[in-house]
């Protein structure tokens, strides 16, 4: 949701906002969110990875809840249905929204599946800034405004940052048992150290971007409001940086993802007030 509040708050302080857009790339973004959450849950199973071993929340194919042909058919059927908003869509954006379309599909079954899966060979946190971040804020611009200015790629960079932040979270709850199973996230590649490390910078440069649009004079001192949470922040960068077991990554797992979508509120109500 934190994408399409951002973009929609861009699109109402330019004046292009349009709510049935809005409320269909809304309906997109909570689709294709979904799609990839089963698509992970599906391919991780299927592939060895999770194992009885996993930290993480209970994965309804690796429990046993659900059987994988289930899933697998949930997954097609979820991604499906994202095509009527994504229709709609089409037919107020034409062709760039097709492409975004597609290339969003194609990397939610990308991440986990295929022969070159993106989260096993450290492209994850990248898919996620993308996705979830630049496309979605931009997206969710474009099919109000039909353009997209350099003030909303910012914003979805900034969306981008703290919501990677998010996966860096699970993949160093999940780094023991993802090198065990020969997944190498990017946590995998630069440790437990720069995963820490990754993560505080994430969350400073989202932090950091709306200062300088201030500074440069783009926005007024509106654009300021998301750093009332910075409190937040600093007691989350002080969490990750203490030796932690699983259930006290999947505690700051939830915090971050809270965090995440504060701060963005905080960001759209800025905008919309600058």
């Amino acid at each position: 949701m934190a994408p399409v509040i951002v973009g929609s708050a861009m699109a109402y302080a330019h004046q292009h906002f349009v709510l049935l857009p809005a409320l269909a790339a809304l309906a997109v973004a909570l689709l294709l969110q979904v799609g990839v959450n089963l698509a992970n849950d599906y391919f991780d199973f299927t592939k060895g990875i999770d194992t009885e071993d996993r930290l993480g929340p209970v994965r309804v194919t690796q429990s046993g809840l659900i059987s994988p042909g289930r899933v697998k058919f949930s997954m097609t059927m979820v991604f499906v249905l994202s095509l009527l908003p994504g229709l709609y869509l089409i037919s107020i954006g034409g062709w760039p929204v097709v492409v975004i379309g597609a290339a969003s599909i194609i990397a939610a079954l990308a991440y986990s599946g295929g022969p070159f899966p993106l989260a096993s060979h450290g492209f994850g946190d990248l898919f996620a800034f993308i996705f979830f971040g630049l496309v979605a804020v931009c997206g969710t611009y474009y099919v109000q405004a039909l353009h997209i200015t350099p003030m909303v790629v910012l914003m979805g960079i900034i969306v981008g940052l703290l919501i990677t932040a998010i996966l860096v979270v699970n993949n160093l709850r999940d780094i023991q048992t993802d090198r065990k199973t020969g997944k190498r996230t990017l946590a995998v590649v630069i440790g437990v150290k720069g995963t820490r490390a990754e993560y505080t910078i994430l969350l400073a440069g989202g932090y950091a971007i709306p200062v300088f649009i201030w500074l440069g004079g783009f926005a007024s001192a509106w654009v300021l409001l998301p750093l009332a949470s910075l409190p937040l922040a600093f007691l989350q960068i002080r969490l990750i940086r203490q030796p932690s077991d699983g259930p006290a990554l999947n505690d700051l797992l939830a915090k971050t993802a809270r965090l995440s979508f504060f701060f963005s509120v905080l960001l759209a109500i800025g905008l919309i007030l600058s």
